[in-house]
Formats: C-alpha cells, sequence, structure tokens
C-alpha cells in the first residue's frame, strides 16, 4: 500500500519567502567573519536589490558611535528609502536599532558556520585592512594593530571569538520568536562547511532565473 504524504509536507520550501508579491527584504545576520557581508552583496546582485551594511549606517569616522535614537532614525531612513524595491541588510545591531528591521524584514539568513572555519578568514581580512588592502569596516574608521592584538572589545579577532556563543544563542532565539522556515517562518539557519550555503546561493539564483523569465 502506498503511502500517502500530506500537502504541507509536500510543497517545497522556496529559497526566499519574500512578500508573496515580488518583494524581498533580506537581513544577514551572523558573527563578525561568518560571511554576512560576502553573501549580502552576491545576493544583492542576483536580486538587483540595494545592499544596505548596518555596519557603514551605524558607525560615524574614528570609531564614533551615535545614539541610539539617531541610529534608529537612520535605519528608518534607509528602509523607508528602498521601501518599494526591498533590500539587503547584513548587520546585527539588534540592541541599538530596535524593532524596524526585525518587523519589516521577509527573510532573515541566520550564518552559522563553524568557529574555526572563519576564524580564519577574519584574521586574514584584519590583517588585509590595516595594510590597506580590504576596505574598512566603514569610511573614517581605521584598525590598529594594537587593536587588533589586544584581548579586549576594540579587537575584531577577540570579538569574533568571544562572541560565536552569543551570536549563536542570538539566532536560537530569534528562531523561537520567528519560526524557522521548514516550519513556515521567517529564520533560516545556514551552518555547516559550507556545502550548504553554496546549495542555498545556487536555489536563489535559479529562483531569480525564473522570475526573470515570467
Amino acid at each position: 500500500m502506498s503511502s500517502t504524504v500530506p500537502l504541507l509536507e509536500r510543497q517545497e520550501i522556496t529559497p526566499l519567502r519574500g512578500d508573496g508579491n515580488g518583494i524581498y527584504k533580506i537581513h544577514v545576520i551572523g558573527n563578525s567573519g561568518s560571511g554576512k557581508s560576502t553573501l549580502s552583496r552576491h545576493i544583492s546582485k542576483v536580486l538587483n536589490l540595494p545592499y544596505i551594511p548596518l555596519d557603514e549606517v551605524f558607525w560615524n569616522p574614528n570609531w564614533n558611535a551615535p545614539s541610539n535614537e539617531e541610529f534608529q532614525s537612520r535605519v528608518a531612513e534607509v528602509l523607508e528609502k528602498h521601501r518599494e524595491t526591498g533590500w539587503v541588510i547584513d548587520g546585527n545591531y539588534s540592541r541599538r536599532m530596535g524593532e524596524v528591521v526585525k518587523h519589516e524584514r521577509t527573510d532573515c539568513i541566520w550564518l552559522d558556520p563553524p568557529l574555526i572555519l572563519y576564524l580564519p578568514r577574519i584574521i586574514f581580512r584584519t590583517f588585509r585592512r590595516l595594510v590597506g588592502l580590504e576596505p574598512n569596516c566603514a569610511p573614517g574608521c581605521y584598525e590598529s594593530l594594537r587593536d587588533v592584538l589586544r584581548l579586549s572589545d576594540k579587537s575584531i579577532i577577540w570579538w569574533c571569538v568571544t562572541h560565536h556563543d552569543y551570536c549563536r544563542k542570538f539566532g536560537e532565539k530569534l528562531v523561537a520568536e520567528q519560526g524557522a522556515v521548514e516550519d513556515g517562518g521567517k529564520v533560516r539557519r545556514i551552518g555547516g562547511w559550507g556545502g550548504e550555503l553554496k546549495r542555498w546561493i545556487a536555489d536563489v539564483e535559479r529562483m531569480a532565473e525564473r522570475e526573470r523569465a515570467t
């Protein structure tokens, strides 16, 4: 006797939810160095969407931080500018920017690779920044060798190491609040050693090709 699979289980889970009308508002989160910016830039090109790095929205030159109110105003202004087109945003800043991105995003992509995979990448990127071969985190924000080598939050490498577990718990909390995509929610966790991410990117590229063809 052949078994029957409930319709809900047979439905394909698309790589991005969108709003149902062809608008995608994608928020990429994860620890420093986990690949947020690289993925966001690529997805923004694939979908022809504006790319908004929250680091650049947040930081003033010389690592001067705005007030939470000022930052929230900046974020709201950027979102309003692209309300009709959609966007790809990367960065966490959850405690500073309030709820606006969380409520407006159609998709939350949580990058959660093993620390041992992306720690060497952030070390390499940081030293490229120090010698001017990599763009700064934000205009006018320069990293110094002294800060990089310190065991403090001023070192992006130390931040990466000490915030791996925090970012994982933060992602798990988001899944509990907004649901995982496999359960009809907004949050897609992408972990592993890179294979899952490559397959998801390929799915997004195929989805974009189908949408352009219609």
